[in-house]
């Protein structure tokens, strides 16, 4: 493994309880801050969180505090959310499929064991498909692929439209407003990330507020609401992923997803050589339900 960047400030409360650091990336001749967090010592297991709105790495944290008792782990903010940098660019698919691939190369000498959440297991499937020997075990947890408006059904034309009004500096802030408002992300959690609403507190939810309140906001999520982040045009390119694998991998699958996201999952168990398991909980899984998720991920990442 290489050297680990200098730490930031190690209190931050933003994180998974470890020692952040900055992993500087550069994407078409511009330096961007990545930030990314270690916690624990032994062998590496790089956590990332799902896409969304309110995405951090701080959504990872019970399954960090967790899996350090055993492993080294490492949680990365994407470019575009959390901590990490949130310039104006054109937010596209290739911009996480090579970020993570230079992440892993500048940091690991040797193939990784990934927890990834949401659509983060696109991008880890990706990168199997072009470097098989990066991951040395792989665990989904109620991945996904296509974003909410394909999802809903909205065109890529439709898609286009409300991307780039969103990007808009007056009309694109004042929806991004009403989408983030406390209540707007209350009733999205209830509708298909948390299954208990009574953890969605009101001191839970403002933490979620305010993590969509940085400078540059609203730039990454719009891209991913509207499909722009999709790792796949359809199910077959998605699967196709999967067809020869060479590691162990373990998929969760959230009992409560939503219909059309669950679909996909058992369409990723129907795979050969896929492990599953099945746990209560929605989109939110590897947050809300961390313990049980860690129960699973611990013997599969730790059997030889």
């Amino acid at each position: 493994m290489n050297a680990i960047a200098p730490p930031l400030n190690p209190t931050n409360p933003a994180g998974i309880g470890g020692t952040p650091h900055e992993f500087v990336w550069n994407w078409k001749q511009q330096a961007h801050t990545v930030v990314y967090e270690t916690l624990g010592q032994g062998s590496p297991v790089l956590l990332l969180p799902a896409f969304s709105t309110v995405s951090t790495r701080s959504e990872m944290r019970g399954l960090a505090e967790r899996l350090s008792t055993q492993f080294q782990v490492w949680a990365m903010d994407w470019l575009g959310f959390g901590e990490s940098d949130r310039p104006s660019i054109d937010y596209r698919s290739a911009v996480y499929h090579q970020l993570l691939q230079d992440f892993v190369r500048s940091q690991f000498d040797t193939p990784v064991a990934v927890i990834a959440a949401g659509h983060a297991a696109g991008y880890v499937m990706q990168l199997v498909s072009m470097q098989p020997a990066v991951w040395s075990k792989i665990v989904l947890v109620a991945p996904t692929w296509r974003g909410p408006l394909p999802t809903m059904g909205a065109n890529q034309q439709v898609a286009g439209v409300v991307r780039e009004t969103v990007r808009s500096p007056l009309l694109g802030q004042a929806l991004y407003k009403l989408n983030t408002v406390p209540s707007f992300l209350n009733l999205m959690y209830r509708r298909h990330v948390y299954t208990d609403i009574e953890k969605l507190t009101p001191e839970f939810i403002q933490q979620k507020y305010q993590i969509t309140q940085r400078p540059g906001a609203r730039f990454a999520p719009a891209a991913f609401v509207t499909g722009t982040l999709d790792p796949a045009q359809n199910r077959d390119e998605f699967l196709q992923n999967f067809q020869s694998l060479s590691m162990p991998l373990m998929l969760v699958i959230s009992e409560q997803a939503p219909p059309g996201s669950k679909a996909e999952m058992e369409a990723i168990a129907a795979q050969p050589n896929v492990q599953s398991q099945r746990l209560p909980g929605s989109l939110g899984l590897h947050e809300e339900y961390a313990a049980e998720v860690a129960a699973i991920a611990l013997p599969f990442l730790t059997t030889n």
